[in-house]
């Protein structure tokens, strides 16, 4: 059976992107101080916990599932005959 890498990667993409996405929101709505979440902003440039930060996370976490589905997919193909 192979795995249709281009539907992997998309929904790993927005799966990725989602997660940072809610999660920064979700840290702001409650007042938490996001230590560890800020974190993040030394792998992914101009990321911050804050709201424009939420979106730049979406961005890089939807690039990063991207890759990381397309590359899961293509290797999963590829070992799997």
């Amino acid at each position: 059976m192979k795995i249709n890498i281009k539907a992997l990667a998309l929904s790993t993409g927005i799966l990725g992107g989602l997660a940072i996405f809610l999660l920064t929101v979700w840290f702001l709505i409650m007042g938490y101080s996001g230590d560890l979440l800020a974190k993040l902003g030394s792998v992914y440039l101009g990321y911050s916990v804050s709201w424009l930060g939420a979106f730049v996370g979406l961005i890089y976490g939807f690039v990063d599932g991207l890759i990381g589905g397309a590359l899961l997919g293509f290797f999963y193909n590829k070992f799997a005959k």
